[in-house]
Protein backbone atom coordinates (compact mmCIF):
# COMPACT_ATOMS: atom_id res chain seq x y z
CA UNK A 1 0.00 0.00 0.00
CA UNK A 2 1.69 3.40 -0.71
CA UNK A 3 1.94 6.31 1.20
CA UNK A 4 -1.50 8.13 -0.35
CA UNK A 5 -3.70 5.08 0.50
CA UNK A 6 -2.06 5.02 3.95
CA UNK A 7 -3.10 8.79 4.37
CA UNK A 8 -6.60 7.85 3.09
CA UNK A 9 -7.47 5.06 5.74
CA UNK A 10 -6.11 6.70 8.41
CA UNK A 11 -8.22 9.51 7.21
CA UNK A 12 -11.26 7.42 7.23
CA UNK A 13 -10.85 5.31 10.33
CA UNK A 14 -9.98 9.45 12.44
CA UNK A 15 -13.84 10.13 11.13
CA UNK A 16 -14.97 7.68 12.64
CA UNK A 17 -12.88 8.29 16.15
CA UNK A 18 -14.34 11.58 15.77
CA UNK A 19 -18.11 11.00 15.17
CA UNK A 20 -17.51 8.65 18.58
CA UNK A 21 -15.89 11.39 20.46
CA UNK A 22 -19.06 13.50 19.23
CA UNK A 23 -21.39 11.25 20.43
CA UNK A 24 -19.79 10.26 23.61
CA UNK A 25 -19.71 14.19 24.22
CA UNK A 26 -23.71 14.44 23.43
CA UNK A 27 -24.44 11.44 25.77
CA UNK A 28 -22.29 13.14 28.58
CA UNK A 29 -24.12 16.33 28.00
CA UNK A 30 -27.66 14.86 28.01
CA UNK A 31 -26.63 12.87 31.26
CA UNK A 32 -25.60 15.67 32.71
CA UNK A 33 -21.68 14.40 33.38
CA UNK A 34 -20.03 16.89 31.21
CA UNK A 35 -16.48 17.16 32.13
CA UNK A 36 -13.80 19.18 30.62
CA UNK A 37 -11.78 15.90 29.02
CA UNK A 38 -15.20 14.35 27.41
CA UNK A 39 -15.07 17.69 25.68
CA UNK A 40 -11.55 17.43 24.55
CA UNK A 41 -11.91 13.94 23.45
CA UNK A 42 -13.26 15.30 20.03
CA UNK A 43 -10.54 17.79 19.32
CA UNK A 44 -7.75 14.99 19.04
CA UNK A 45 -9.47 13.10 15.97
CA UNK A 46 -10.64 16.65 15.03
CA UNK A 47 -6.94 17.93 14.62
CA UNK A 48 -5.93 15.16 13.09
CA UNK A 49 -8.75 15.43 10.59
CA UNK A 50 -7.64 18.46 9.56
CA UNK A 51 -3.86 17.51 8.62
CA UNK A 52 -4.66 14.16 6.55
CA UNK A 53 -7.59 16.24 5.23
CA UNK A 54 -5.36 19.46 3.46
CA UNK A 55 -3.09 16.73 2.44
CA UNK A 56 -5.86 14.95 0.26
CA UNK A 57 -7.03 18.45 -0.65
CA UNK A 58 -3.77 19.31 -1.95
CA UNK A 59 -2.87 16.10 -3.34
CA UNK A 60 -4.43 16.66 -7.23
CA UNK A 61 -2.98 19.84 -7.38
CA UNK A 62 0.78 18.77 -6.19
CA UNK A 63 0.50 16.47 -8.40
CA UNK A 64 -0.60 18.34 -11.66
CA UNK A 65 2.34 21.00 -10.48
CA UNK A 66 5.10 18.18 -10.25
CA UNK A 67 4.24 16.95 -13.40
CA UNK A 68 4.49 20.06 -15.56
CA UNK A 69 1.19 19.85 -17.00
CA UNK A 70 -0.61 23.10 -16.57
CA UNK A 71 -4.24 23.87 -17.28
CA UNK A 72 -5.13 27.36 -19.25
Amino acid sequence: MNWNKWVRQIHRWLSIAFTVAVIVNAVAVGLKKYTGWVGLLALVPLALLLFTGLYLFLLPYVTKWRSGRRTV
